[in-house]
């Protein structure tokens, strides 16, 4: 994997069953996708005028509940690069083990915002996603 964040599991990501919502992961795995675009990625190029990144689809599949207090690590990287859309897959671990909690192919594009459709990964937009899967 490229890039990892740790976060800790608080009361308020529980739900009625004291232990972390599946909905709570789409959160946790967006964190770990901005922290990744914020160290590895090129976010001016997508921060600019012309694109928005927009996720498609999520995959995801839960191994093992999560509970207060214990520290996550997710891992992010970039999984393919087709030719309008890319996929990054996470994975979810228990803090220095190898305990999978959940793992998530996640698809995005980039959306071209002058005619809001997703942009072809070509040119300097696909070496920018290039660079992001060295």
């Amino acid at each position: 994997m490229n890039h990892a964040i740790e976060i800790k599991v608080r009361g308020y990501h529980l739900d009625l069953f004291r232990h972390v919502n599946n909905a709570r992961y789409l959160e946790f795995l967006e964190e770990a996708r901005w922290s990744f675009l914020e160290s590895k990625g090129n976010l001016e190029l997508l921060q600019g005028d012309s694109y928005s990144f927009a996720v498609v689809n999520i995959s995801i599949n839960y191994r093992r509940a999560a509970y207060m207090g214990e520290i996550l690590r997710i891992a992010t990287s970039v999984k393919s690069i087709g030719t309008r859309s890319c996929v990054m897959h996470q994975i979810v671990t228990l803090k220095d083990s190898d305990t999978v909690i959940a793992d998530a192919d996640v698809t995005f594009v980039i959306v071209d915002t002058r005619t809001e459709k997703a942009a072809p990964l070509e040119g300097e937009l696909r070496a920018a996603l290039e660079r992001m899967a060295a």
